[in-house]
């Protein structure tokens, strides 16, 4: 089973989630949670449920003691102070401290493809109703840290967007899209550059290459040798190496990152 979910608290979750529920015919069963109706549904041959939490969805840390589906994907709006139309997409989990729900230094596992898959159906559906807005990864950020493969699908940034009807459609195609089957592909954790890494979404959309954790440049001082292994074995896929945004790594961290990938074993490479 699948668990998509949104919160009563979020406008662009909400939307998503009612869009995915008109366009995919979701079906209202007996259950309810959180003292809303529990939708369900065959999507690529595989059950969904779609649950509504009335808390704010990055602190669902309870899910975990809940349910232990296939995979969580959350349906959230997405924030940024420069406000840019935004469609992203990212694995939970908290790389250092936690200050936005989860377990401080424990990830989620990172579904590649399905985020993958995800992503690209966000950038064809964007390029084909020439909506303005950008798409992308973002980096692994804030709760929940769950032990099950988790992805956030999100509209954003600011309260326009999130009101965004035909945005909210897309985000709504790409949560069903992750759930889709696809062939298996070469899968690399990300490791420098921006929070929103164009280097790494733009190899994933080009490129056979899926991208499960993503490591920021602003995080690498926290990051350390134990966090690196854990992108790494909470990756739903194996890992087949690291690409690296090298100029986007500052000196002082270069030698820690490739050491700890030595020791782990994996191959990396400098993009």
């Amino acid at each position: 089973m699948i668990l998509f979910i949104a919160s009563t608290k979020d406008t662009a979750g909400m939307n998503i989630a009612k869009s995915l529920i008109d366009h995919y015919s979701l079906e209202k069963n007996s259950e309810t949670f959180h003292n809303r109706p529990v939708y369900i549904k065959k999507l690529h041959n595989k059950e969904i449920k779609l649950l509504f939490v009335n808390t704010e969805i990055v602190d669902t840390q309870f899910l975990g003691s809940l349910f232990s589906p296939s995979m969580f994907v959350f349906l959230s709006r997405h924030s940024s102070a420069k406000g840019i139309p935004t469609l992203s997409v990212h694995t939970p989990g908290n790389l250092a401290e936690a200050q936005f729900g989860g377990k401080s230094r424990t990830v989620s596992v990172s579904p590649a493809i399905a985020m993958k898959n995800a992503l690209q159906e966000m950038a064809k559906l964007v390029d084909e109703g020439g909506l303005d807005f950008e798409v992308s990864y973002e980096c692994t950020h804030h709760g929940p840290s769950l032990d099950a493969p988790a992805m956030f699908v999100e509209l954003g940034s600011s309260p326009e967007q999130w009101k965004d009807l035909k945005a909210a459609e897309v985000v709504a195609h790409a949560a069903a899209a992750a759930v889709a089957d696809c062939s298996s592909c070469p899968v690399a954790i990300g490791i420098g550059g921006s929070h929103y890494n164009k280097k790494f979404t733009k190899l994933a959309l080009k490129t056979q290459t899926a991208f499960g954790h993503m490591i920021p440049k602003y995080a690498l001082a926290e990051v350390d040798a134990e966090i690196v292994g854990q992108c790494v074995e909470r990756t739903l896929e194996t890992v087949d190496s690291a690409l690296l945004d090298w100029k986007g790594i500052k000196g002082e961290h270069k030698l820690k990152i490739v050491v700890a990938l030595e020791k782990l074993g994996i191959s990396s490479e400098k993009i």
